[in-house]
């Protein structure tokens, strides 16, 4: 539930001028406003699940943009039922300027696009909770170096070497250029992965491994709630920190606390035991991931 302190369950990436917006929970705009970010370039919305914690902004996140006088399209992508869940929120929302594209995930791991971005991909991993639900990974991907002497020794023209580096394809003079003639071995990309309203299971460690930042639900710090996590279908700080070191992730934020945890922070000794890098999330908190070298 909201509180005076804590809005509902949002996360916002930026990659390239745009924005993807995963859940929209009740207080998202303001938390947007307040991080003095806007909701304009927002290119897509990923859905968890259908719980009212993480949708019950949406309605008024169209809106907004539909008084920006927006024309793109926006995308959207969730479990099975998303166009019938979007549609009945938008009886407040009749009319907007910009069409919705949808969707729907039914399968164990699937696919998503980001119109535009090669590099950037986005995948969804079904989860363990009481409906469906799903977690996401997003992966950016870095192409090898560029080898200028290799490319002088193939004698291509210079002007032709920022587009081989971004990855085109090149006919030129009876020859077809690729990319594969300059660049060396793809190097390590940068990945992110965010998980809520679950329990424990192999499709988290998976869509996690080796992310550079893993974002996973923590509701109980309390151990002794282990019961009541199963009953639930949640997890509790030590169960995430658990994950966070299968997957072999650098460093885990926890988030959606139960509202009864004022002080996620008095809970995390137990979970640094178990994964060092842990830290309890708040709202407005934000990285900047950059790659290795």
């Amino acid at each position: 539930m909201p509180l005076p302190y804590r809005y509902l369950t949002s996360l916002m990436v930026r990659y390239k001028g745009k924005s993807i917006l995963v859940d929209c929970g009740e207080g998202t705009q303001m938390a947007l406003r307040k991080k003095g970010w806007s909701p304009n370039p927002i290119e897509m919305i990923l859905f968890t699940h259908y719980h009212a914690d993480h949708i019950s902004g949406l309605p008024g996140m169209l809106l907004t943009m539909g008084n920006a006088d927006r024309r793109d399209p926006l995308y959207m992508a969730g479990p099975r039922g998303l166009e019938r869940v979007v549609s009945a929120l938008r009886v407040i929302a009749p009319e907007l300027p910009f069409e919705i594209r949808f969707q729907e995930l039914t399968e164990a791991e699937e696919t998503i696009e980001l119109p535009g971005e090669k590099e950037f991909t986005i995948k969804a991993f079904r989860v363990s909770h009481n409906v469906p639900c799903y977690c996401y990974s997003m992966e950016l991907e870095r192409a090898g170096r560029f080898d200028a002497e290799k490319a002088r020794a193939l004698e291509i023209p210079m002007p032709m070497w920022g587009r081989l580096q971004k990855g085109e394809v090149i006919d030129h003079e009876g020859r077809t250029l690729t990319p594969d003639m300059v660049l060396g071995p793809k190097r390590k990309g940068l990945k992110l992965t965010y998980c809520t309203d679950t329990r424990p299971c192999a499709n988290i460690v998976k869509a996690a491994e080796g992310a550079d930042l893993f974002i996973c639900e923590g509701m109980y710090g309390e151990e002794d709630k282990i019961g009541k996590a199963r009953e639930h279908k949640h997890m509790t700080f030590c169960e995430a920190g658990k994950l966070a070191r299968k997957a072999g992730a650098k460093e885990l934020w926890l988030t959606h606390f139960s509202p009864s945890l004022n002080k996620p922070e008095d809970f995390m000794e137990g979970i640094r035991k178990i994964f060092p890098e842990a830290q309890a999330g708040r709202d407005g908190k934000s990285l900047e991931l950059k790659f290795e070298d």
